[in-house]
């Protein structure tokens, strides 16, 4: 594999890179050779799981740094890149995993629920895309994680997917306007992963359906997705995969398809 394509001696920004799958993709990054990660946290709470993925991509023979920022507001995402750039130089692989769960039925979200979780979800997502379009370096990668909640029928997600479904759109546009650089833009959404961000918003009767749920979950540790199974997709979406672009690939064992 030609170094273009491929992760050793990159630059890369992880956007929640902190814990759980943004943590293990870079992880997987370092241990592949990447020359730098940049990694970001939202607040306090993730602190330490941060220095705890630097001390990691460290170990591993990579450099790293962790950026704090609440990503909520267009100015925190331009400085986050800008901040990137000071700190380990242009990225050549962005990916953004930052996302919230809500489940509740439409008439009981609130107005201010709503509006936190178009901010997450939808806005921090365009402003992402918008600001590492610019700041990638040529040939760059971006991805963006969605839900294969896109893929649905389902009752009570209206505000977690309805939320995320925009950004397919936000990457078919980007995949058109960075091409001419040779930057591949893609989204993916992974099933219901076996993290504490799933485990937070469901009863124990919908765990016990989840896990039943997708064509493959008897094949699978905990009939969940594993992040350790969507890390590798990723990989291959930043390096050889670079051709697929503008796409959203649902990698969910079967669990919904479009």
């Amino acid at each position: 594999m030609s170094n273009l394509h491929s992760i050793h001696g990159k630059t890369v920004l992880i956007a929640g890179g902190a814990k759980n799958l943004g943590g293990l993709l870079a992880r997987d990054f370092a241990q592949h050779g990447a020359k730098a990660i940049a990694i970001h946290y939202n607040s306090a709470a993730t602190q330490a799981a941060a220095e705890a993925t630097v001390a990691a991509i460290r170990a591993a023979g990579s450099e790293a740094v962790t950026l704090q920022a609440d990503l909520s507001t267009a100015g925190a995402m331009e400085k986050l890149f800008a901040d990137t750039v000071a700190a380990v130089g242009r990225p050549d692989i962005a990916v953004n995993t930052v996302g919230k769960v809500l489940k509740k039925p439409i008439a009981d979200i609130s107005e201010a629920e709503y509006d936190e979780m178009a901010t997450v979800n939808a806005k921090t997502a365009f402003f992402f895309l918008k600001e590492a379009g610019p700041h990638l370096n040529d040939n760059g990668k971006i991805v963006t994680l969605v839900t294969s909640l896109l893929g649905a029928y389902t009752p009570f997600y209206a505000s977690y997917a309805g939320t995320k479904a925009p950004v397919e759109h936000f990457t078919r546009a980007a995949s058109k306007e960075f091409g001419a650089r040779g930057i591949s833009v893609t989204a993916i959404g992974p099933g219901p992963m076996d993290t504490p961000f799933f485990y937070g918003q469901e009863g124990a009767d919908a765990v016990a359906y989840h896990k039943t749920a997708a064509a493959l979950s008897p094949s699978s540790k905990t009939g969940l997705t594993d992040i350790a199974d969507i890390v590798p997709w990723i990989r291959f979406l930043v390096t050889d995969g670079w051709w697929m672009t503008g796409q959203t690939i649902l990698v969910n064992g079967g669990y919904t398809t479009k």
